[in-house]
């Protein structure tokens, strides 16, 4: 087999890129997955997996602040819009989900994102449920990220959709995200 006559774009273009936002447990990586498999052509770029892709020298964020996560913050999501661009030329709607709490954070996104169109939503359950949802899961964190649910709302307050999925199912939740940014699965 060859691959000379091939071509990797796909001649129509995707509808824009989902980026959905919050809190550590509100909920992103799994509304992100059964959003994008509501799709017959989606990517889920979870951003923590972007992070995982440093070998050594990597740095996580921490509540104390450190400048050298501060910078691989700002690449991990450097490298999410540009495998969100790459997917979307191959016309796969890319759904990128990330902590996203600073302005100056979804600022970064929009001026990467380039001509792709980004829809942000925050996913806003709360800080006790999101705490709760933390201990619940498998990729359990031993820090409470809580806190930054005020930053949330004071620095992203007006931008983007905010769905509080509190008391909604993924499947609700992934509705609400469709009905909010008018994107449609083909066929619906």
């Amino acid at each position: 087999m060859t691959f000379e006559h091939l071509t990797v774009d796909a001649p129509e273009p995707v509808p824009g890129a989902v980026l959905l936002a919050g809190i550590p447990g509100s909920g992103k990586s799994t509304v992100a997955a059964a959003l994008a498999a509501r799709f017959p052509r989606a990517a889920h770029i979870e951003v923590d997996r972007l992070q995982e892709l440093i070998v050594s020298g990597g740095h996580w964020p921490t509540p104390d602040g450190d400048p050298e996560a501060d910078r691989q913050i700002l690449l991990r999501a450097r490298h999410a819009c540009l495998l969100a661009g790459s997917f979307a030329a191959a016309g796969f709607l890319p759904v990128v989900d990330d902590v996203v709490v600073r302005r100056s954070h979804l600022d970064f996104y929009r001026a990467r994102a380039g001509k792709l169109r980004l829809h942000p939503v925050i996913l806003a359950p709360g800080p006790a449920t999101a705490w709760e949802r933390n201990n619940a899961r498998h990729k359990r964190l031993t820090t409470n990220w809580a806190f930054l649910d005020e930053a949330m709302r004071a620095e992203l307050s007006g931008q983007g959709v905010w769905i509080d999925n509190a008391d909604l199912t993924v499947e609700e939740t992934v509705d609400a995200v469709l009905s909010a940014t008018g994107l449609a699965p083909s066929g619906s």
